[in-house]
């Protein structure tokens, strides 16, 4: 059995489905698991470039496009596991995008699909296109599945400084066609008052 199939054996068993092929209502799942753990839900593995997004109207994970060309990141692969936290928005009003709240989750390459606990340590305060575009920065809830050794911020940069570069000149070049900016960072206080706040609405 694939891991992605366990994956979704979990998911079905937990939300009344029961087959391997049931399509997942991904962006219904809880924002939140027990002990305070944070969902994330996995659209791009570490190392991958090829931009994959989920897709709520036929419940799959289906490879972007631009003018019908699939998008292909022309830069270094995604730097950590990319995807969103599930029953969020981030509100126009406010000056969101109105998507889910986006999350990178640092940690070894896991499969598309895969939903994860994980533990927020930060938010990197991007604004694109105007908009803001704000990414939750994460580790694997659980000690024995991290690869970076930080539960906060301050431990993030003491630790791993160029970590902290990476990330932020990544999302500043991976895209040639947007010219983002960084607002700055917040530390794990405001990336979980984000979720809370993209999971009210």
């Amino acid at each position: 059995m694939t891991k992605n199939c366990v994956v979704f054996l979990f998911v079905g068993i937990v939300f009344g489905l029961n087959s391997c092929t049931s399509k997942v209502a991904y962006y219904k799942l809880p924002s939140f698991a027990e002990n305070g753990a944070v969902n994330a839900v996995i659209e791009i593995p570490a190392g991958t470039n090829t931009k994959y997004e989920y897709n709520n109207t036929s419940k799959e994970f289906i490879i972007d496009q631009e003018a019908g060309v699939d998008r292909i990141i022309d830069f270094l692969p995604y730097p950590a596991n990319y995807g969103f936290i599930p029953s969020t928005i981030s509100d126009k009003k406010t000056g969101g995008d109105g998507d889910a709240l986006d999350i990178l989750v640092l940690s070894e390459s896991v499969d598309t699909g895969t939903v994860t606990k994980v533990l927020p340590i930060a938010v990197l305060k991007l604004i694109d296109k105007g908009e803001q575009d704000f990414k939750i920065i994460a580790v694997p809830y659980e000690n024995q599945h991290r690869v970076v050794k930080a539960s906060t911020l301050s431990e993030l940069k003491k630790n791993y400084p160029k970590v902290v570069e990476i990330i932020e000149l990544w999302f500043l070049n991976y895209n040639k066609k947007d010219k983002a900016v960084v607002e700055g960072w917040g530390d794990e206080a405001e990336a979980l008052a984000e979720i809370k706040d993209a999971a009210k609405k």
